[in-house]
């Protein structure tokens, strides 16, 4: 009788579903175990549902700006006196519901992706049980929410368990005025005074959300700038665009706790300021799913912040236990959990397999204007990581961008001097996110500034500033200035 390879993967999240999908296609035997629903946070909580709720704040955004400037009249009933009034509103209930509808048909979609594969998918909690086997296996109890529990054998397993939103302890979210990021969307009414704590991707996303659909808010961040990890000129332009629709940005103020007072929020900072608003946003953070699942007893290495170490291949310190995703604190994107979970398997399962390279990541910020990065970055070159030409260039000259009313942005990329390849680059820019394709290609192909100078690119058009920095860039070059 042939030999069927077990995989047991304890996580349904894009690490975990992405995984799954693979293992069954090269013939193993799959068992996903999840409690929430396949797609994970990414899916049911977190990206997707964001990704939909800032959809409907960019119409809202793009309206408010850019109607007048392109000549768009709207025609309404509001007095003279009041005319500067808000025309367009939102009902952030109706939002939210299909923001759910959305991310739970996304789910049965990827279920039933999985099954359909050939694998197996079962409700509960898991948990490694001991050492590996004489035989190389390994023991998996599986929790169901009744408390039964089964137990699996797999010759490996995949932790894909993700992570959860880190909180502080004196600002505990009560679901209704202290929300975290997975509580918003239970929201009827739109907060009329949002507080967000925290000015990283969370924080500042869900900011330009709920201003642009119509909250007043405040962020409060204990950093100098939002964004700090993030390309300075791109964070310096959304701060920028942050203040001017209103936005009131708290820079280096870090909060320190928050309570309900009646229908309002208090939040205190370090230095003793209070602040007041009828709701807040708690983005402070991540915490790692790696708790309670017997990972350290099994031999599998814990970073002393919970993470689960990983080499390039997804393999953990344990034999035939690799992990993927946010729970090894990689990289927090939906699209390298995916890699990293495919690359589990096809490493396991004796496939062709490239180890996990960082520097071809393309990334997102779902704000308005959009920042996508890929590469190197500004921080690597000011720090001499590397040597690399950089030259940028303004939005504000690109034609499309004129015609589209679009004020803020630009296109940034890095080259090798001498050779002139491609080794990173930054876009902001509505839909960022589809512009920084042509660049990741490049930085992924190892391509040229004189390549994607050369290729043609449709007038009018925002790409048409990809091109454009590419032919400075290549000039500078062959002028051998640096």
């Amino acid at each position: 009788m042939e030999y069927v390879t077990r995989i047991v993967i304890i996580g349904g999240g894009p690490g975990g579903y992405e995984a799954a999908l693979v293992a069954a296609q090269l013939g193993a035997e799959v068992t996903v175990v999840d409690c929430d629903g396949l797609g994970g946070a990414s899916v049911l909580t977190d990206c997707v549902p964001s990704k939909t709720l800032i959809a409907t704040a960019e119409v809202m955004t793009t309206f408010d700006s850019s109607y007048e400037e392109l000549g768009i009249i709207v025609a309404d009933d509001t007095p003279p006196l009041e005319q500067a009034a808000r025309v367009v509103g939102v009902d952030l209930g109706k939002v939210n519901r299909r923001v759910k509808r959305l991310a739970l048909a996304q789910s049965h979609d990827i279920t039933a992706s999985v099954t359909r594969a050939g694998a197996r998918v079962m409700r509960g909690r898991g948990r490694l049980d001991g050492m590996q086997g004489l035989d190389g296996s390994r023991k998996v109890v599986v929790t169901a929410a009744d408390g039964s529990e089964e137990t699996l054998r797999a010759d490996a397993v995949l932790i894909a368990t993700g992570g959860h939103p880190r909180e502080l302890p004196d600002a505990q979210p009560d679901g209704e005025r202290i929300l975290n990021w997975t509580q918003v969307y239970d929201l009827d009414e739109l907060p009329e005074e949002l507080i967000v704590v925290g000015s990283g991707v969370t924080g500042a996303e869900f900011a330009g959300a709920y201003q642009a659909l119509g909250s007043r808010v405040t962020l409060v961040s204990s950093r100098d700038r939002v964004l700090p990890g993030e390309d300075p000129d791109a964070a310096a332009v959304l701060e920028d665009v942050f203040r001017r629709r209103g936005m009131n940005v708290m820079a280096r103020s870090r909060a320190q706790s928050a309570k309900r007072v009646g229908d309002r929020v208090e939040v205190t900072l370090a230095d003793g300021r209070v602040i007041t608003g009828t709701h807040c946003l708690m983005a402070v953070g991540a915490i790692p799913n790696s708790a309670g699942m017997g990972l350290e007893e099994a031999g599998v290495r814990l970073r002393d912040s919970g993470h689960i170490w990983t080499d390039k291949v997804s393999r953990t310190t344990a034999p035939g236990v690799y992990a993927a995703g946010d729970v090894t604190g990689v990289f927090a994107l939906a699209s390298v959990a995916a890699m990293q979970g495919r690359i589990a398997m096809y490493h396991f399962l004796g496939d062709a397999v490239a180890p996990l390279n960082l520097k071809t990541v393309s990334s997102n910020v779902f704000t308005d204007p959009e920042i996508a990065t890929v590469g190197y970055t500004q921080a690597d070159v000011d720090g001499g990581k590397i040597d690399a030409r950089v030259v940028k260039l303004p939005l504000l000259r690109n034609p499309r961008a004129k015609m589209q009313g679009i004020r803020d942005g630009f296109v940034k990329i890095f080259c090798r001097p001498g050779t002139g390849i491609v080794v990173g680059g930054v876009v902001v820019a509505p839909r960022a996110s589809e512009l920084i394709h042509p660049i990741s290609i490049a930085v992924d192909n190892n391509l040229t500034v004189e390549q994607i100078a050369n290729a043609f690119t449709v007038y009018p058009s925002l790409s048409g500033s990809i091109a454009e920095v590419a032919r400075q860039l290549h000039t500078r070059k062959a002028g051998g200035e640096a």
